[in-house]
């Protein structure tokens, strides 16, 4: 059974200095680089965003230098980040500001923990804590997805690994997020789906984790009812600024959930996804999340009906239907929001399950997060049931 969160369990929450949220948010980021006085500025920038222009430009007037890098593949590598790090030449920048979606944030905050240093981007993956970054870093969301504009966590696929490796610590933290719903327009319906179904697990994940914590619980269950409320009419119309909103603060809230208490076996099982078959992130945890919580909910009934009554579920005749009830739901929202609904349609078979299995167990930093313990088996059952 899942042990209750404790009220006396200490939990750490490390967050931006400066974090400005809402419509026209962006526009404080000149002002920030105005005051601090930064003169050499790196912009890790995903191409074609809408509505940025204009804080660029204001972000160029307030410093001597900016250098703008539109380089950063989907699901990038370690190759692609030592690519940034080097295109910003000598000297290194004293500010790297992240411009995009989470693959973009991550290479970012990388790029900036290496900066100046005599150490590379391999040496921080699977490491300890990096060491204190002499660039000071700046994130700017323009998907509601990763919430790596407020977490300690930069996630790259490392060639020689042959998987993806993480980087955690405080240095990861930016030192100002500016969360700006407006950079979100113009984000195909395809994107806005499969981002906002990575922002809904991370929030379920950290709510049924086994070490999920009241201060945290807090920003998981409003997570997943802002998520639920506003998906489908974000994707169904991209200019509803009201759901666009909603969907930034629950990605935000998503962020906040993963330095203290982190994701478990949807985001485990997902990864080998990304490395194998490069499959975006936020698609692979879509087609597991039902999967993984109907494996889950026999060892915490009650969180799990927790998050199902948070996707809007009425009560069932007992905590069972309920919890089963938010699984159903968190399927129909990815169905209603066009989202592939097995892995076969993603190239993904049965004979590719056991290598995917094995691979996910070696991710025991959010294995042992699940509530319920994952074995080779069970993880071929679940990649399975995602066919």
């Amino acid at each position: 059974m899942h042990a209750p969160s404790k009220l006396s369990g200490p939990v750490t929450l490390l967050r931006p200095p400066l974090l400005r949220y809402g419509a026209g948010a962006v526009d404080g980021c000149a002002e920030f680089l105005r005051a601090g006085g930064y003169r050499k500025v790196l912009v890790v920038k995903s191409p074609h965003i809408g509505g940025a222009e204009a804080a660029i430009a204001a972000c160029g007037e307030a410093v001597e230098s900016l250098i703008i890098d539109e380089s950063v593949p989907p699901e990038p590598d370690v190759a692609a980040c030592e690519a940034v790090v080097r295109a910003a030449g000598s000297p290194a920048p004293d500010v790297v500001i992240g411009l995009g979606g989470g693959s973009v944030l991550d290479v970012a905050k990388l790029a900036a923990a290496v900066a100046g240093a005599d150490y590379g981007v391999r040496d921080l993956l699977g490491a300890g804590p990096p060491p204190p970054r002499r660039a000071a870093l700046v994130c700017i969301p323009t998907t509601s997805g990763t919430g790596s504009e407020v977490s300690p966590n930069a996630i790259l696929y490392d060639e020689e690994a042959k998987a993806k490796r993480a980087a955690i610590g405080p240095a990861l933290v930016p030192d100002a997020a500016f969360v700006d719903p407006c950079l979100t327009l113009s984000l195909p319906p395809e994107i806005t789906a499969a981002t906002g179904i990575d922002a809904l697990s991370h929030c379920i994940e950290a709510y049924t984790n086994l070490f999920a914590h009241p201060v945290i619980d807090l920003y998981a269950l409003e997570g997943v009812r802002l998520i639920a409320g506003a998906l489908e009419r974000a994707v169904r119309d991209g200019s509803d600024l009201e759901a666009r909103a909603a969907l930034s603060l629950g990605s935000l809230y998503g962020g906040y959930c993963l330095g203290p208490v982190n994701t478990a076996a949807v985001h485990a099982l997902s990864y080998p996804l990304g490395s194998r078959f490069r499959l975006p992130h936020g698609l692979s945890n879509s087609l597991l999340l039902p999967h993984v919580l109907r494996f889950n909910i026999s060892a915490a009934p009650e969180r799990h009906a927790a998050v199902a009554r948070a996707m809007g579920a009425e009560a069932g005749s007992d905590i069972m239907a309920t919890a089963e009830e938010g699984v159903r739901l968190v399927e129909q929202l990815s169905a209603r929001c066009g989202l592939p609904k097995g892995l076969s349609a993603c190239g993904v078979t049965a004979e590719d399950i056991p290598s995917l299995a094995a691979a996910a167990l070696k991710v025991t930093r959010l294995l042992k997060n699940n509530p319920r313990p994952v074995s080779q088996a069970d993880a071929e059952q679940i990649y399975h049931q995602a066919l």
